[in-house]
């Protein structure tokens, strides 16, 4: 950042910060907790992540928080674990059993099967204890609440379902296969839900009993510290500038178009698809620019002549 800037500007510790959250916190609880570690309410989340996983989770910070809704987070990478033999009221292990059968006998062709009717473009029912709003009401709280919560199919695109490892787990009375895998996905994929249907297809039912978020978009856990890492040493992973030129194509700009763009003005346009991020010769990010027709016009001002 530069020198110039002063802390009012909301340009000061502005950025991405990425985080590798701990089993058992909702995404709430981490941007709480960040809140108070960087001293700001300014901190906001780019989707969430159940309280059983861990991973990436994405946060914006002070003037960064108005980048959150134009990042473009549409692939998502996952590794988890699939039990196939018990099926739970909330598909995965915080839930209720509802059903166990024996899955020793479920050969490797068999499941890459499955798994491989589970890949591509395909139609998902959602979790039913998922986010999503039914007639203004959240499934989970509905479910919860004893209603009976029905979810309609979406598409989503499963580019990538391998299984790594299979192990058999005989317990008392239990014969279970846990699978562990690796996914990537669109965003809008329920991990669980896979699980569940897999599971289903293979007539044991089945379950997620771990998930870790290794990727959203271009953002991964290598990037990631967590919260015990950030407690000693507060701050963003990338700042607004890196932030922005690492989640968008660039455009360099001279430095009258970055006055005219500080200043809510327009470019000509060059042809650039999507929002991309206008780069001036100092290398910091002036605005996120979209085009239509004859005009390159700013989605955000990222540096407003105001805040200069």
């Amino acid at each position: 950042m530069p020198k110039s800037e002063n802390p009012s500007s909301g340009l000061v510790g502005a950025g991405l910060l990425i985080v590798d959250k701990d089993p058992g916190m909702t995404s709430h609880d981490v941007v709480s907790r960040c809140r108070k570690l960087l001293k700001t309410r300014k901190v906001g989340h780019a989707g969430t992540l159940d309280p059983m996983a861990t991973g990436v989770l994405i946060l914006g910070v002070e003037r960064a928080t108005k980048l959150l809704g134009l990042l473009a987070l549409t692939t998502k990478s996952y590794s988890a674990t699939i039990r196939l033999g018990q099926a739970t009221t909330t598909d995965d292990a915080e839930g209720e059993t509802l059903s166990t059968a024996d899955a020793s006998g479920i050969t490797g062709a068999q499941i890459a099967a499955e798994i491989a009717r589970l890949t591509g473009d395909i139609e998902q029912i959602p979790a039913t204890v998922s986010a999503i709003k039914v007639d203004g009401k959240r499934a989970y709280a509905m479910a919860r609440a004893g209603e009976d919560v029905k979810l309609a199919a979406r598409p989503v695109t499963v580019s990538r379902f391998e299984v790594l490892t299979r192990s058999d787990v005989h317990g008392v009375g239990e014969k279970f296969v846990d699978l562990d895998v690796e996914i990537d996905c669109s965003s809008g994929t329920y991990i669980r839900a896979l699980a569940r249907d897999l599971g289903a297809a293979l007539g044991v039912g089945g379950h997620l009993t771990a998930l870790r978020r290794t990727a959203v978009g271009p953002f991964t856990l290598e990037q990631a510290r967590t919260l015990e890492q950030l407690s000693h040493d507060p701050g963003v992973s990338l700042d607004i500038d890196q932030a922005a030129q690492t989640a968008f194509p660039h455009r360099q700009i001279n430095a009258d178009e970055a006055e005219s763009l500080s200043h809510g003005r327009w470019l000509e346009p060059i042809g650039m698809k999507g929002v991309y991020a206008a780069i001036d010769p100092n290398g910091h990010t002036i605005a996120l620019v979209e085009e239509s027709g004859k005009r390159a016009g700013s989605v955000m001002v990222v540096r407003p002549a105001t805040l200069q």
